[in-house]
């Protein structure tokens, strides 16, 4: 390899490195995430709250009923299931673990509340992934 191929080289590591973001960052960008996909339902907005679902056929979501696969199937239930505002109540998450376990992944464990006539609330695992720079949840375990 000649020096003017290392440079290029060296030129878009060095690109590659500035872009990329520390472990910190991402944990912040996708705890940001979900502060907003909690505000988005407690605004009674179900469409703002699934932009942070990847909107593919292969989201997963697992739940009381087993697994539901795709972003519309996903968005459906959640319509089905809060109609409207009321029934939807007050959510409060809780992460109790942030991992990254790649600059492309990270999974986060929590506990959800909803506050309405007959509280509910439990825990979730979701699993997030980098996708075209921005973070989206692709598979959620919610129980």
């Amino acid at each position: 390899m000649n020096m003017k191929n290392w440079i290029g080289l060296l030129f878009w590591l060095c690109i590659a490195t500035l872009k990329a973001q520390s472990p910190e960052e991402d944990k912040a960008m996708v705890t940001k995430a979900m502060q907003l996909q909690q505000e988005a339902w407690n605004k009674g907005d179900v469409r703002e709250f699934m932009a942070y679902y990847w909107n593919n056929d292969s989201l997963k979501f697992i739940g009381k009923k087993g697994i539901t696969y795709g972003w519309q199937n996903t968005l459906d239930n959640y319509l089905k299931g809060y109609p409207d505002k009321t029934s939807m109540g007050q959510l409060t998450f809780t992460l109790l673990e942030l991992s990254r376990l790649s600059p492309e992944s990270m999974y986060v464990i929590g506990k959800w509340e909803l506050q309405k006539d007959k509280p509910v609330g439990g825990h979730f695992t979701l699993l997030w992934k980098k996708i075209k720079g921005k973070w989206l949840i692709v598979c959620d375990h919610t129980s």
